[in-house]
């Protein structure tokens, strides 16, 4: 086996992600490239830094990203901060060759995702944005029965991501509610799992109908080490949000279906519901995140009398991705995708392909945000323009 070396950019709630898949991978998918820890990147203070570097096993500590990008032991770079440093970290590490892994969405405009995709195929470069959601063991498996034509033809799909972090006045204006470090609010935070979940499991989204809302104005600002979950405003003055709390949209799809989306913050009690719904002439598909190791499936050719929805525990062997893990029915977790998605990279490196899903398909996504924002201006359809 041959090491193949990492350096990661952003050491919170992400990085602490792919550190861990990181760490994991090569102990359950063993393959011919091995990935060592070399640096972890954060804007943080040296002393906690280092500490994040001991705990998630990196060699080293490092708070300046270009540094990191620029050192020529490195082969991958993973990129695991706020959205407005997507493009110009992307950019600077394909000039240096390296290989790329991006957090979602891809960019904060898709006049950034473009010019991200130019600079990899430029470059000759390895690239995957993180839709961790689509390694899922019960969403690939529902690619499956999708493309073996298990429903049929798919009449509607209804796709929503709901949380309820944010629902405290009091709650501060983390970086995450300012468009000028996120791009956008719901819709790009939650709004793009779905939205891409859609494209891949079913067709391409061409045109939208969307409106966006955002319930609470104003905010207080940040106290010290407010990162995001569990954060507190300082005392005193407030801030703007400048992002949406809630979006909403119907879509046309390429391949004939309807489609209804809703992504919101302040669903209350819905700490993290990604689902979709498929609905096609010959059976359905259900999937809550919140339940990620079952897949509900509806066969309609069966006979009226014994027609029912009926809860598939995705843990077999012969499932995608489950048999490197445990015995049929001890189930899987969260970080377990992100696992799924290194392994997925690191064998997509070894045999010269491009990974999936790749910048471009990064950019299809944005380009669909970007329709959604566009036609929550003018009230009117508009159309999805990669």
């Amino acid at each position: 086996m041959a090491e193949i070396n990492v350096g990661l950019i952003g050491h919170q709630f992400m990085g602490k992600a792919h550190s861990n898949a990181w760490r994991q991978v090569a102990r359950f998918f063993p393959g011919k490239l091995t990935p060592r820890l070399k640096v972890i990147c954060g804007k943080a203070s040296t002393e906690e830094l280092e500490a994040t570097a001991r705990q998630f096993g990196w060699e080293e500590a490092e708070n300046d990203w270009r540094k990191v990008v620029e050192r020529k032991d490195l082969d991958i770079i993973d990129i695991c901060t706020p959205g407005c440093l997507h493009a110009p970290m992307a950019m600077a590490a394909a000039e240096m060759g390296k290989h790329l892994i991006c957090e979602k969405p891809l960019a904060n405009t898709l006049a950034e995702a473009k010019a991200m995709l130019k600079a990899v195929q430029k470059a000759g470069v390895k690239h995957l944005v993180n839709f961790n959601y689509r390694r899922c063991p019960a969403v690939a498996f529902a690619k499956k029965l999708i493309t073996e034509g298990r429903i049929g033809e798919v009449y509607h799909y209804h796709g929503a991501y709901l949380q309820d972090w944010i629902m405290d006045p009091d709650f501060p204006l983390v970086w995450r509610l300012e468009k000028k470090y996120a791009g956008s609010g719901a819709l790009g935070d939650i709004g793009a799992h779905a939205l891409d979940l859609a494209q891949f499991l079913y067709s391409d989204i061409v045109s939208v109908v969307g409106q966006m809302t955002t319930f609470i104005k104003e905010r207080p600002l940040p106290g010290d080490a407010a990162g995001a979950w569990g954060a507190r405003g300082g005392a005193g003055k407030k801030g703007k949000v400048t992002v949406d709390d809630d979006t909403n949209f119907l879509a046309q799809f390429k391949q004939g279906a309807v489609g209804v989306f809703e992504s919101s913050r302040f669903a209350g009690g819905r700490r993290n519901f990604n689902t979709f719904q498929i609905y096609g002439s010959k059976g359905s598909l259900c999937f809550d995140m919140q339940r990620m190791n079952e897949l509900e499936y509806f066969d309609r050719t069966q006979p009226n009398d014994i027609q029912g929805y009926r809860t598939m525990i995705v843990t077999e062997g012969n499932h995608p991705y489950t048999g490197a893990w445990w015995p049929p029915g001890h189930i899987i977790g969260y970080e377990h995708t992100f696992v799924h998605a290194v392994h997925d990279f690191l064998v997509a490196v070894e045999k010269d392909q491009m990974p999936e899903p790749s910048f471009a398909e990064g950019v299809k996504v944005q380009a669909g945000l970007e329709a959604v924002e566009r036609s929550a201006k003018s009230g009117r359809w508009e159309k999805v323009k990669a």
